[in-house]
């Protein structure tokens, strides 16, 4: 059951299709449940179904699985073990999409220093939490003239890095290309004194 689910919201994109994904996924979450299945096993099916949420948009419930599954992860694993870093960073990004910015921010601050350590600076999975970060500072409608410094720097940071270990043209690198023009232009509106809004 568990593959069947991977594979259908792995394979098709469109709603209809990752409907049906989670549809398995939550049957099989909750038979493993009612069975007793392990915690290691429930955590899995958990994140699993967390990102088949996440794919369909619907981050309310995506939050609530990805916070257990982080969680479940960090008793089973601790925090520095590359699968609780993933649900972290996947945790975080949710948590960003709903514009809960204090929490993503203060999560991504806990694990950014432990992925450099695990997996090290130039890995995209460090690479992608401190996008993720920098676009926590700068987004949020109440960032201070330091916040949005730092989240110029950091996104400096990572196109710099990104470019070295990545290539230019990975989607990594692009994608905080234009985050970094977005936070530039960001700090300049608040050096302006301008409120600076984010649909």
């Amino acid at each position: 059951m568990n593959l069947l689910g991977l594979a259908l919201s792995e394979q098709w994109t469109e709603v209809d299709q990752l409907t049906d994904a989670a549809a398995v996924q939550e049957a099989e979450l909750s038979m493993k449940r009612r069975l007793g299945a392990s915690e290691e096993s429930l955590v899995n099916s958990q994140s699993n179904l967390a990102v088949t949420y996440g794919r369909l948009g619907r981050y309310e419930q995506a939050l609530s699985m990805q916070r257990d599954a982080y969680s479940g992860s960090l008793g089973l694993y601790g925090e520095e073990n590359g699968i609780c870093l993933m649900r972290g960073s996947n945790l975080a990004n949710t948590l960003w999409q709903l514009n809960h910015f204090e929490e993503a921010a203060s999560l991504l601050r806990n694990m950014i220093p432990v992925a450099r350590r695990v997996v090290g600076e130039s890995r995209d999975q460090t690479l992608r939490m401190r996008g993720i970060y920098a676009m926590v500072l700068y987004k949020n409608d109440t960032a201070t003239l330091a916040d949005n410094r730092e989240a110029v720097t950091t996104l400096e940071d990572i196109v710099r890095i990104g470019q070295r270990a990545l290539g230019g043209a990975h989607p990594l690198v692009e994608l905080s290309k234009v985050e970094l023009r977005d936070a530039r232009a960001a700090l300049r509106a608040r050096e302006d004194g301008q409120e600076v809004k984010f649909v």
